[in-house]
């Protein structure tokens, strides 16, 4: 297997090399090129494997220069120990026919552990096969739960050096304190004037900025990425919907033949891309419900084959999802047009330029075969929070509860009743104060009154991760305009 562009299909690269570079030369992103099929048999297997056995089964097919030592060493690093129980993708049924696989059981309390616990020893494996001893620099535009795993998984690892930007309105309070307190002698957390749109093109522009590629050169340093614009970030997403599936089976055979449902709140098109790669394999998953919050711009392009960012944008109470330009999309529609690399530029040089696209009636078809889009409003999410608590005794965040939402509107519309999996992607208690306030009328006067009125409120553990947040030490205050994001890393790294 190699790894191609989705800009420019002749370039080739090694799983190491991929990984390392995180982005190709021109700005496309890396792609397989050619999916592995998983077998009856590899299924049998993998049900009788614990998650880390299934990791290291999954990843041995798409890190083609690894050797196997080194995909041990990778997955029992990110996920022994890291995790509650050592289970990081429990399902838990809340009827007969809906799961939901819980994502939030890491160190961040966000299903973005479920990579970036993995990520650091994928990287610094594949820089030392690749990078000549350079340091890497790895750069992070976050709409809030990216970036706090990306720190703690980044944290005084040898040979790196982590920056991380971040919306200054955009992200919750406690998302907030989770990086601006984050620990390590190697990182560095800026808040941006502006959405997360704005962050992720900054890094993007640098990430392709001749003289900041050369500068860092001279300095014997080169930039990585830990936004699920890497192929090491999704690789391992694909991993727990491959586990879900197997956990199904072990329920019900008959999820071999009658196939499940998957269920995604998403903004950057990555998780729900991973669930796609998985289908690609042999995973039975009929059909991938795309569900968006008020910033529906996914949901109009799955309906109307038309990407169009000129919108206004929403400030929700489901933040990481508040995203116009979803990157990953950019690898599913090369690999709808069948892999037409001119067709994908030509696209994302019209959405740069014009902010707008539109994708042919074949994509379009395709994408519908494929894929059934919903959003809702916080409102209705706000709604959905406390209706799922009252009917099933289960607290979900915000998030989750836009998953939640979109699947009742998706039944509705369909009268499809298949078994369904729903991604849960944070603890509710990274969102107190919304959760709280769809299940009671309680006021309170601080992030942490709001997280403990909250348990009481529902019977429920606050995370130990929050629960140590109360104390913590506030190291980072810096603010910068979206303009300036090019000085901040030049300061952070100690270069000019």
């Amino acid at each position: 297997m190699n790894y191609i562009s989705t800009r420019n299909k002749s370039l080739k690269a090694t799983a190491a090399e991929a990984i390392a570079k995180g982005i190709s030369e021109e700005g496309g992103l890396f792609v397989p090129d050619s999916f592995p099929s998983l077998s009856e048999a590899d299924f049998k297997e993998l049900c009788s494997l614990d998650y880390v056995g299934r990791a290291k089964k999954i990843l041995r097919l798409f890190l083609n220069d690894f050797t196997d030592e080194e995909i041990d060493y990778c997955a029992k690093g990110a996920y022994v120990g890291s995790f509650d129980e050592d289970k990081p993708a429990p399902l838990v049924a809340l009827d007969d026919k809906i799961n939901i696989m819980e994502l939030w059981h890491g160190p961040t309390c966000a299903f973005k552990d479920l990579a970036l616990q993995l990520l650091p020893y994928l990287l610094t494996t594949s820089a030392k096969k690749v990078q000549n001893g350079k340091k890497t620099v790895i750069l992070v535009a976050t709409s809030g739960d990216t970036g706090k795993a990306a720190l703690e998984g980044f944290k005084d690892v040898e040979g790196t050096e982590i920056i991380v930007f971040y919306p200054s309105d955009g992200v919750s309070p406690m998302q907030k304190l989770q990086m601006d307190s984050q620990k390590g002698e190697n990182v560095c957390v800026c808040a941006i004037k502006g959405n997360f749109d704005d962050a992720q093109t900054g890094v993007k522009r640098i990430f392709t900025d001749k003289a900041m590629k050369e500068l860092l050169a001279d300095n014997n340093m080169l930039f990585s990425s830990a936004n699920s614009i890497n192929w090491g970030r999704l690789a391992p997403q694909i991993i727990y919907y491959v586990s879900a599936y197997c956990d199904l089976l072990k329920k019900d055979s008959a999820t071999r033949e009658n196939g499940f449902n998957v269920v995604v709140p998403t903004g950057n098109f990555g998780n729900i891309l991973a669930a796609y790669y998985a289908k690609k394999m042999g995973v039975p998953v009929k059909k991938l419900i795309c569900a968006s919050n008020a910033n529906n711009v996914l949901t109009d392009f799955i309906n109307t084959g038309k990407y169009d960012r000129n919108r206004e944008f929403f400030t929700t109470c489901s933040p990481s999802m508040d995203i116009l330009i979803s990157s990953n999309l950019e690898r599913m529609l090369f690999e709808i047009s069948g892999n037409d690399d001119k067709t994908v530029s030509a696209l994302q040089e019209s959405l740069s330029k014009d902010g707008v696209y539109e994708v042919s009636a074949e994509i379009k078809s395709a994408m519908g075969e494929l894929f059934w889009g919903g959003c809702c409003d916080d409102s209705e999410t706000l709604k959905t929070i406390n209706e799922t608590f009252k009917k099933y005794g289960y607290l979900c965040d915000t998030h989750t509860a836009v998953a939640v939402n979109v699947y009742n509107q998706y039944v509705a519309a369909t009268g499809d009743n298949t078994t369904t999996v729903i991604a849960s992607t944070a603890s509710p208690y990274k969102f107190a104060k919304s959760v709280l306030s769809a299940i009671s009328d309680k006021e309170e006067n601080s992030e942490f009154s709001y997280v403990r009125a909250l348990s009481e409120a529902t019977n429920t553990k606050i995370p130990s991760p929050i629960a140590e947040l109360e104390n913590a030490e506030v190291r980072f205050k810096n603010v910068c305009d979206k303009t300036e994001m090019t000085q901040v890393i030049k300061k952070a790294l100690k270069i000019d």
